[in-house]
């Protein structure tokens, strides 16, 4: 990576189309205008005149100031960091719209911006998203949410990326927060009511780390139980509310105790770089009960289309599998604190592409603060990558 930055400026943006849900998703003007309005930042040279594009996004959050967008632009290549309709905030996210909005963008920096080629580079929780829609895009066959609305991805027009990144990126926000549940919760409507057995974080718990093999096994195990009690009951109630047919479509709810993993107090559990006694957000412990958990708040469908391990479209290895005719990079940071170390190897065995790469960086956290060299290596990655596959169009 060359020490010399580029002189970049950013680009607001803002995509609308019509949409006309049955009830507003979305708070304010935007859930009440008939439209769907999508802002994204187009961070690139004045005098760029580069002819490929790099796409981010996350299904929630908004990446314009995050280390890897901003090196990418340091180092020359134009990128856009695009939002979905649903920035910052997750509620009522539906993964199945999602796939639509990054559609817009897609066909928006092909037509509008006169890029001739795009690379989706899905970073942390965009990985996924990623993968779900170029699978998608290459060969459509999902038309409702895994609540039954409509939401139709055959006639949506998504056209495929030329390429597909995958860097820091987890398996699903459905597998991922099934590796998180608490497990001890034995009533969602009382966290307080917990298993002691399988209450880790507590000091009278029986099981302490190291764990043996026979307790994760039977912990990994009520984590998918909790899931798909979870799962029934918003299934169920979603039909109550049909049944009802009165104005009540959708039930907010909140999801207790989200951050609970063996993994983080024992290393020799997928063993990795990670520090231990460490999460992405903090210490486990305090993020587990906080206000900033995983699905902490979210609503009947959006659980079933995000956060469910068994009705989310929206699995990596699940869409992995449907990708066969792009290439694909994949780059593991062995220090990841937010990205399991069986979650990258799982996802590339089971890309169906054979134009697939796999890169470790040894050392390299989540964000990469404070590792400027890792970052350096992980910028000149994607760009030989690029260039190998005839992907940085000038």
């Amino acid at each position: 990576m060359t020490s010399e930055k580029t002189e970049w400026t950013r680009q607001p943006l803002i995509l609308s189309f019509a949409d006309n849900p049955k009830f507003n998703e979305t708070y304010g003007f935007a859930g009440n205008s008939g439209h769907v309005n999508l802002e994204g930042q187009l961070m690139r040279s004045p005098t760029s005149t580069a002819r490929t594009v790099y796409i981010f996004m996350h299904p929630t959050s908004v990446l314009h100031l995050l280390p890897m967008p901003v090196s990418l632009a340091d180092a020359g290549l134009d990128v856009l960091c695009a939002a979905s309709r649903y920035p910052r905030n997750d509620a009522a996210l539906i993964q199945e719209k999602v796939a639509i909005d990054l559609g817009k963008w897609i066909a928006y920096a092909r037509s509008e911006l006169g890029y001739e080629k795009v690379v989706l580079l899905g970073w942390s929780g965009g990985g996924s998203l990623s993968l779900f829609y170029q699978a998608q895009a290459e060969t459509p066959t999902i038309t409702h949410t895994p609540a039954g609305d409509p939401v139709d991805l055959v006639n949506a027009g998504l056209q495929p990326a030329d390429g597909v990144i995958f860097i820091a990126a987890h398996l699903s926000r459905a597998e991922t927060l099934t590796e998180w549940l608490d497990p001890s919760v034995i009533d969602e409507l009382d966290p307080d009511n917990r298993d002691p057995e399988l209450d880790i974080y507590s000091p009278d718990c029986p099981n302490q780390p190291p764990y043996s093999a026979e307790f994760v096994a039977r912990f990994r195990e009520a984590q998918r139980a909790r899931n798909r009690k979870i799962t029934a009951w918003a299934q169920d109630m979603l039909q109550t509310l049909k049944a009802k047919g009165t104005a009540e479509q959708e039930r907010a709810f909140v999801v207790h105790r989200t951050m609970c993993d063996v993994r983080w107090f024992d290393p020799a559990v997928d063993p990795s770089d990670r520090r231990v006694g460490w999460s992405y957000m903090g210490d486990p412990i305090a993020v587990n009960v906080g206000p900033v958990g995983l699905a902490r708040y979210t609503t009947l469908r959006s659980w079933l289309s995000q956060w469910s391990y068994d009705e989310s479209n929206a699995k990596g290895p699940l869409n992995a599998a449907k990708i066969h005719n792009s290439p694909v990079l994949l780059i593991e940071n062995t220090a990841d604190e937010a990205v399991p170390a069986t979650h990258n190897p799982a996802i590339f065995a089971a890309l169906a592409t054979p134009d697939k790469e796999y890169l470790q960086l040894k050392g390299a956290t989540h964000y990469y603060l404070g590792q400027p060299e890792l970052l350096a290596q992980c910028i000149d990655a994607v760009m030989d990558w690029s260039r190998r596959k005839g992907l940085l169009a000038q």
